[in-house]
């Protein structure tokens, strides 16, 4: 499949935190394994390791049993906590597709609140980029937004 880097989602999200808060939700390993699952009714499989530093990686396992996995794989290329994140972000699903995407996510002080935006870039299909801007990013600012308010 080819990468069409033209193709660029851009989102965002007011959530209810500092934006240390929310950099800190979105990149440790132990408050992502909560909000990863924190709307699910039933309980699956949530793995997750984070190496956060220029040049470390993130790597995430999800999906609701062992036979029905998500995989992702992120490289830090930027960290200027609590501002701004920039990966390489490498993702499989379980029927096997495969991406390859540069994600570049912020975090803006907005009173009490914080203004997460994400704008991400090399999706391989107008469709794959639509899917990501309708369901990805927002089942995970939703998450993100579930886990800030009960923490």
């Amino acid at each position: 499949m080819t990468t069409d880097t033209t193709l660029e989602l851009r989102t965002q999200r007011v959530l209810p935190a500092t934006p240390e808060q929310v950099f800190d939700a979105y990149t440790d390993a132990e408050k992502q394994k909560i909000w990863f699952s924190i709307l699910d009714e039933e309980p699956g499989v949530v793995e997750i390791e984070v190496d956060l530093r220029v040049g470390g990686q993130q790597t995430a396992v999800w999906g609701p049993n062992r036979d029905q996995l998500f995989r992702e794989t992120q490289t830090f290329l930027v960290i200027d906590r609590p501002h701004r994140l920039v990966t390489e972000s490498s993702g499989s699903s379980p029927d096997g597709m495969t991406m390859t995407t540069h994600v570049e996510v912020t975090f803006e002080a907005q009173g009490d609140a914080t203004l997460m935006s994400v704008v991400q870039t090399g999706f391989p299909s107008v469709e794959m980029r639509d899917f990501f801007a309708e369901h990805a990013w927002n089942g995970a600012f939703d998450r993100i937004a579930a886990y800030l308010v009960r923490a």
